[in-house]
């Protein structure tokens, strides 16, 4: 198998039973990789079994860059957008550009329970995403106006439209926004946004379609979302250094935000 391929299959996620939510497993390769990777902000959240241990990955505002040395073997489910701070009973801005143990979170016991109950479990993964299910069993799904608010914002609407349709006026909207979301609804709409064209160009469509199709005003527009929440240029994020089997693999292949992170 080209090592290329091999990379690609390190990476591997499902559709969760939790709506809106992606289990997902990475398997570390014997030798540790040469550079640190950049895990795009996304709007999600993830819950990371590795080591051990349960991270938190908080909702990103720029690339977060995962040192290879951190770079271990993991089972995870990323939470849609508004869904982990009903689950972890911890606002999303508390979080924003950090990744914490959930034992720095809940009290021991309850902490030291779950990593018991996942470290007995044949498939660490399924164990987190029936935890998540129990828990939103317990305290009951995201308010419905968060989750329409990232709907709309996921499908282009502008922050007034998506606010107009849910009700909210621009001070509430913001608050719950960043108690949901890490912070502001423009900041999610951008994040959305880029995702959304990265999707595109994956499937082939040129940059300046894609960057339209996205909702950007144009190319230029694309390029300097992409220099500052991604950190770098479309062209280095679709093509990388040649030789670099990894760097390939990674463009290729979407990781959701704290992918392969063990802090």
């Amino acid at each position: 198998m080209p090592q290329e391929h091999e990379q690609q299959q390190r990476y591997r996620e499902r559709p969760s039973r939790l709506p809106g939510a992606v289990v997902w497993t990475w398997d570390a390769p014997d030798h540790p990789p040469r550079k640190p990777r950049s895990v795009l902000p996304d709007g999600c959240m993830d819950l990371i079994w590795t080591g051990g241990r349960i991270v938190v990955a908080g909702p990103d505002t720029h690339a977060f860059e995962v040192e290879p040395q951190n770079r271990a073997s993991c089972a995870a489910i990323r939470l849609a957008p508004g869904t982990a701070p009903v689950l972890l009973g911890v606002p999303a801005h508390e979080l924003r550009d950090h990744r914490a143990d959930l034992a720095d979170l809940w009290p021991s016991a309850a902490v030291r329970r779950l990593t018991d109950r996942i470290d007995r479990a044949p498939d660490p993964a399924a164990a987190l995403e029936r935890f998540a299910l129990d828990r939103i069993a317990d305290t009951g799904p995201p308010d419905p106006r968060t989750v329409a608010v990232a709907e709309g914002l996921r499908r282009g609407r502008t922050v007034a439209a998506t606010a107009a349709e849910a009700g909210l006026g621009a001070r509430q909207l913001h608050r719950r926004s960043l108690a949901a979301f890490g912070y502001g609804p423009k900041t999610l709409a951008r994040v959305l946004r880029l995702q959304r064209a990265l999707e595109l160009i994956r499937t082939g469509l040129p940059y300046a379609e894609a960057a339209c199709a996205a909702g950007c005003t144009d190319q230029a527009h694309l390029a300097r979302e992409m220099r500052d929440l991604a950190g770098t240029t479309l062209g280095a994020y679709f093509a990388p250094e040649a030789g670099d089997s990894e760097a390939a693999a990674n463009s290729e292949t979407p990781h959701p935000s704290g992918s392969s992170t063990t802090a």
